[in-house]
């Protein structure tokens, strides 16, 4: 990858993706440069995540439509151009409507 990238075409490229997979799902991973990875995930309305562990820091910030970020502490709807800082506990993720997402995450 270049030192710049357009998210707003990945987005709208791994959208279109999404809704052309059985699993109403794609992702591009768009930055590797150790600690520091950026994906961006595309989900098809209704389609989850699993719940999962969080890395040791993480933000998500929705590119394109309406996501739930669930965790055991409660949930939390996200819009476009939200920023959210993921909790250190376990989540799912949800997308509401046709969603694109920037996950930031830093691992050790």
């Amino acid at each position: 990858m270049s030192d710049s990238c357009d998210l707003h075409a990945i987005a709208g490229e791994h959208l279109a993706a999404a809704r052309d997979s059985e699993h109403g799902r794609s992702a591009l991973l768009v930055l590797r440069q150790r600690p520091l990875r950026q994906t961006v995930i595309a989900l098809t309305a209704g389609t989850s995540l699993d719940e999962h562990t969080t890395p040791p820091a993480a933000s998500l910030q929705v590119l394109r439509g309406t996501v739930r970020v669930t965790t055991r502490s409660g949930d939390t709807e996200l819009t476009t151009a939200a920023l959210h800082l993921l909790p250190p506990e376990r989540h799912g993720v949800t997308a509401v409507t046709d969603a694109a997402i920037l996950l930031t995450a830093v691992n050790d």
